[in-house]
């Protein structure tokens, strides 16, 4: 990992630092909604679930469990996102997170709710370096009306 990407990594740290799942959707448990699971299953699921420390969840659970993203509500977004968004800048995640980042509805933007400004400013450091990288040239357009849209300064609080 470069010098700038190690950067980025530091500052979603400290952003995301201290955040706990709370009552949101744990990891676990979005793997279960996203199988149609019922309530009574989901609850168990999310029994696995880390709930204190980000930081312990490691790169392949968060790939194994990748289309948990479309289902955390805004509390397990503001949990899960610093792993994937770390897990990506490590070139450990196979999959493009900028997608849950840039093709947003009203659902989707329901999920960063929960965002501080100073975490809405990690993503967008997040962004800005992916937006550089070759391998997201065709998504660069959806990158930049994000940044400039949803992910925009004006729309912290």
């Amino acid at each position: 990992m470069g010098k700038k990407a190690e950067s980025i990594c530091e500052k979603i740290r400290e952003a995301f630092c201290g955040v706990a799942l709370g009552n949101g959707v744990g990891l676990e448990e979005a793997q279960g909604l996203d199988g149609g699971e019922d309530e009574e299953a989901c609850a168990k699921l999310r029994l696995e679930d880390e709930i204190e420390d980000w930081t312990r969840i490691s790169s392949c659970r968060l790939n194994a469990c990748h289309s948990s993203l479309s289902f955390f509500d805004a509390e397990g977004m503001r949990f899960h996102l610093p792993a994937y968004l770390i897990a990506d800048l490590k070139g450990e995640y196979g999959f493009h997170l900028d997608f849950s980042l840039t093709h947003l509805s009203d659902y989707n933007k329901g999920q960063f709710a929960s965002l501080s400004a100073h975490q809405r400013e990690a993503v967008r450091e997040y962004l800005r370096f992916i937006f550089e990288e070759p391998d997201y040239l065709y998504e660069r357009p959806y990158i930049e009306g994000a940044l400039l849209g949803f992910w925009s300064e004006d729309r912290d609080e």
